[in-house]
């Protein structure tokens, strides 16, 4: 049986994390992928980058992405035992825009309290992920003795709308 997982319960997981792997192709055709840390509005990523990254400038040749969260499992008081990591993945399409084309409230959860200068502003752009098809899940939304069953913990469901 599929661990039992909503789009709503996908996206609230995903709204109280930060931090991705974020999976792109080069012009080349080669995969690549980054670590980034990302913010959640209205069921869309937001991601912070320097305009001359190589992430950005791969994107913008080929938008296809797919986005992978990792959410830490533990046992209270048994911090020694290890636990694998829940995770949910998409793919989505991602566009590079400029920070002035974000909503002012996103721009200041993207910078995190950073001292934000004119400077500061040009050089950075925003990777706009907008999700599509289904999250595919492990983990999520089951209890941690569920996870040793990989059948059991692994669940999909659609990303939403926006």
């Amino acid at each position: 049986m599929p661990a039992p997982v909503t789009t709503d319960s996908v996206w609230e997981v995903l709204e109280k994390h930060l931090f991705g792997v974020l999976a792109y192709v080069t012009p080349a055709g080669e995969a690549r992928s980054a670590g980034v840390v990302y913010v959640v509005a209205d069921r869309v990523f937001y991601i912070l980058t320097g305009t001359d990254t190589w992430k950005a400038r791969h994107i913008k040749q080929s938008p296809h992405v797919s986005l992978t969260v990792t959410i830490p499992k533990r046992i209270p008081f048994v911090p020694f035992l290890k636990i694998p990591a829940a995770v949910a993945t998409c793919q989505g399409t991602a566009e590079i825009v400029s920070v002035g084309e974000v909503d002012e409230s996103i721009v200041a959860r993207l910078y995190r309290g950073m001292e934000v200068t004119d400077q500061l502003r040009a050089e950075t752009c925003v990777i706009k992920v907008i999700p599509s098809g289904d999250f595919v899940t492990y983990g999520i939304g089951v209890p941690l003795i569920r996870m040793r069953d990989p059948e059991e913990a692994s669940g999909r469901t659609p990303v939403g709308s926006l």
